[in-house]
């Protein structure tokens, strides 16, 4: 809904800068610790990889394909990012019973936005769309696991906030220089406002909280949630159909998600148990 008034570039830069400025604004007037020198700039290029990338890949691939497909091709991140932490310094191994749940959860995508797919032809946009994708699911992990490793003071409030600054910042320089024409409209701002609100704001700072706290395979299935979501407001707001083929896809994604958790903790139990016996 946002690409139909702002192209790409302009609503990457204006959420973020926004989202950004907000953010560390309260960041400031609570007193918390905000990065400086080292710290601020390895945060700021992690945000570049993360979101400049990442989240630019996804706003440019929606001007050629379907949301439902983006959201498909999109699955693939949670491998992307247990992956890059198995061959990272010190990282967390990979192990198949996680594997194996974001698997389920993957078919619990792909069956949900089955229809939508069958209405579209293969072509080069599609695969077009398919390698930006996952060019910038790539770069979504890499620099997710980079910012999990930097040490830093401020909260992951706070470097989330530096993070959605820095990319409004050097987003700004497309649009200044090479200004698109905006289409205004109620429904497109409205859209703006909802992704600064939910998915800049309070979403991707609980992604920071996540991945600064939690095992990448937990923090990763979020990818999973999103789609879920997405149907749920398209059936409150807008009444689109809800039914048995959405009730059994939303089943499967969370059993892959429940798969997913419990292997973890399963992990975590053999790891603790084996330090009490060394």
């Amino acid at each position: 809904m946002a690409l139909e008034t702002f192209s790409p570039a302009e609503l990457v830069c204006f959420r973020y800068l926004i989202s950004g400025s907000l953010l560390l604004g309260i960041a400031k007037a609570t007193g918390a610790h905000l990065p400086r020198g080292r710290e601020l700039w390895m945060t700021a290029a992690c945000g570049l990889i993360v979101l400049g990338i990442g989240n630019g890949a996804l706003a440019f691939s929606e001007d050629w394909i379907p949301s439902g497909l983006a959201a498909l091709f999109a699955a693939t991140s949670p491998f992307w990012l247990v992956g890059i932490e198995a061959l990272a310094p010190r990282g967390e191994q990979m192990h198949w019973p996680a594997v194996r749940g974001m698997l389920v959860g993957a078919a619990g995508i792909a069956f949900l936005v089955a229809p939508e797919i069958g209405n579209v032809s293969a072509n080069r946009a599609v695969l077009g769309a398919f390698l930006l994708l996952q060019f910038g699911c790539a770069s979504w992990a890499a620099g997710s696991i980079a910012q999990r490793k930097i040490p830093a003071r401020a909260h992951p409030f706070v470097s989330g906030a530096v993070q959605q600054l820095a990319t409004g910042i050097v987003y700004a320089v497309p649009v200044i220089f090479h200004p698109q024409p905006i289409r205004w409209s109620a429904r497109g701002i409205g859209a703006v406002i909802y992704l600064m609100i939910f998915g800049s704001i309070v979403g991707y700072s609980a992604y920071i909280y996540a991945m600064d706290r939690l095992p990448v395979a937990i923090a990763s299935i979020y990818t999973y949630v999103n789609p879920m979501i997405a149907v749920v407001l398209g059936w409150l707001v807008y009444r689109e159909p809800f039914g048995v083929h959405e009730a059994i896809a939303m089943a499967m994604i969370f059993a892959g998600i429940a798969l997913v958790k419990r292997a973890a903790s399963g992990h975590k139990a053999v790891r603790v148990a084996a330090a009490n016996e060394g």
